[in-house]
């Protein structure tokens, strides 16, 4: 074996020596590292519980308390890492691991952009939310009950059965109406009365109509009225505005107009109020003097003759 090559190999068994020596030496800061990761997670994941029952308990909020139950789990095993680190004897590679941890974070923001955006705006809505889980809201052209509050999306469950997973950056950024937030909706539709019929006694009729039905809401906020809409074709229009309980939004209030609109249409008919069909003019044009249809006792259709 020649000089250089006893020489290399003297080297390499010495640095293996040296290296596993300096290991020894701190394996039982690394013993200690291991152990105060290990607690530390375990006592994180406890906290971070805890934190989130006791915050759900005072607010009934669960995306807030989700997002700072979270936030306090990661938070402790951050610091428990960087303790541990710094108790194995590598100070230098915690701070290291902050420097790339912090241009890291700067790359994925652009690589993650659409991500980043729904888990900021669901920070924001963790805070300032327009609404709460079984509101009933729509946001966008999306109607339906507020079913689940996620830091990256707002999940929908519209009357139809469609789930819908809504990106909380479009929360923030579509209108969101909000058909719970007090508890009252005011519905309307038209209905209409012949030109010979008494139009003021037609609303009194309307307005005993609308009292007799018991989830109809009516107090010195929310009053039922009746209005004169349109001189239709061959009726006198008239436009209902009642005001009904939006917490059971899926079906009551549905119900409720229903009911509404059938007991309007038979207190009319027994005031004696007739309701008339669209009527239809037809003129003869040129030299047509004889109607061309005639009709039909059998049937009680017209023919052309």
């Amino acid at each position: 074996m020649s000089i250089i090559q006893q020489s290399t190999t003297t080297t390499i068994s010495e640095a293996f020596n040296n290296a596993t020596e300096s290991f020894i030496e701190q394996l039982p800061q690394i013993t200690m590292g291991v152990l105060i990761i290990v607690l530390g997670v375990l006592i994180a994941g406890w906290i971070g519980r805890f934190a989130r029952k006791r915050i759900s308990a005072r607010t009934d909020d669960p995306l807030m308390s989700k997002f700072l139950g979270t936030a306090i789990k990661y938070l402790i095993i951050i610091i428990t890492i960087m303790l541990a680190l710094r108790a194995a004897g590598l100070a230098g590679v915690a701070t290291g691991i902050l420097t790339a941890a912090g241009a890291s974070a700067v790359v994925l923001g652009f690589a993650f952009k659409d991500i980043g955006e729904n888990f900021i705006a669901g920070i924001i809505l963790a805070f300032n939310r327009p609404f709460d889980v079984d509101d009933t809201v729509m946001v966008g052209s999306n109607f339906g009950k507020v079913k689940t509050l996620d830091l990256r999306y707002t999940k929908l469950k519209t009357f139809d059965g469609k789930d819908v997973y809504i990106p909380n950056s479009d929360v923030l950024t579509e209108p969101v109406t909000n058909y719970t937030e007090d508890g009252f909706y005011r519905w309307d539709f038209v209905i209409g009365i012949a030109y010979e019929d008494n139009i003021e006694g037609a609303k009194e009729t309307v307005l005993r109509a609308l009292a007799d039905e018991p989830n109809v809401i009516n107090d010195e906020i929310h009053e039922n009225f009746v209005i004169e809409d349109e001189l239709a074709t061959s009726t006198v229009n008239l436009k209902v505005f009642f005001w009904v309980d939006t917490k059971d939004f899926r079906k009551q209030a549905m119900i409720t107009k229903g009911n509404v609109v059938r007991k309007v249409k038979e207190a009319l008919e027994n005031d004696g109020y007739y309701m008339p069909a669209d009527i239809q003019e037809i003129k003869l044009y040129g030299g047509v003097k004889e109607f061309p249809l005639s009709f039909n006792k059998n049937t009680n259709y017209f023919k052309n003759r």
